[in-house]
């Protein structure tokens, strides 16, 4: 029973659309009307609120950080096993909340925060090839996803085989979720960042 109620609780706090309330709050309008209508940072940023879009990355990311630590603290019998299941539980929580009739972010952010949580060399991993992607290229959704596709192969590699498979299985709903933004990559005509008509 602890083990589901501890999946429905980092679902829940997974669900919680911290860029649709801050921007609310702040009087900056619905976020799900304002550029490209992702409930995520990036768009976030499109308010003009550097501030907001700062506090969404991390408030996103603490999802999936709180979840794994709220994993070992009440169920730690569970090891890496739990600590996977409830970051997932918070990630697929923030990708599908029931808040939002289940449209929600892409989870990057989440996904950033869950792997620090489990093991922060691979979440530094993750952050250096999101960010380093980004300055590269210049295009926030293509670092987003080359970070979240680093993260399992990072894992691999420092022999942690349960993250790595779990890590695996949440890139791909990344990947997914951006699958519009892949479209316009293959097109060549995803905008980069800086540009009036991101979507990331």
């Amino acid at each position: 029973m602890t083990v589901y109620l501890l999946i429905a609780a980092a679902y829940l706090l997974g669900s919680i659309p911290f860029g649709v309330v801050l921007t609310r709050l702040s009087g900056a309008g619905d976020l799900r009307q304002i550029g490209s209508g992702n409930i995520g940072a990036t768009n976030v940023l499109r308010t003009g609120r550097k501030g907001l879009a700062a506090a969404t990355l991390i408030l996103d990311g603490a999802k999936g950080a709180v979840a794994v630590l709220l994993a070992r603290h009440f169920v730690p019998e569970l090891g890496d096993d739990g600590a996977m299941i409830a970051g997932a539980a918070a990630m697929i929580g923030h990708c599908y909340p029931v808040w939002l009739k289940f449209r929600g972010g892409k989870g990057v952010a989440t996904l950033l925060g869950l792997s620090l949580a489990l093991f922060w060399p691979i979440g530094l991993v993750f952050a250096i090839v999101w960010l380093g992607a980004v300055l590269a290229f210049r295009i926030s959704s293509l670092g987003g996803m080359m970070g979240a596709v680093a993260a399992p192969v990072a894992a691999l590699l420092m022999g942690y085989q349960t993250y790595a498979i779990g890590l695996a299985g949440l890139a791909v709903i990344v990947l997914w979720r951006h699958r519009e933004n892949i479209a316009r990559l293959r097109a060549g005509t995803e905008p980069r960042v800086g540009a009036k008509k991101a979507d990331a």
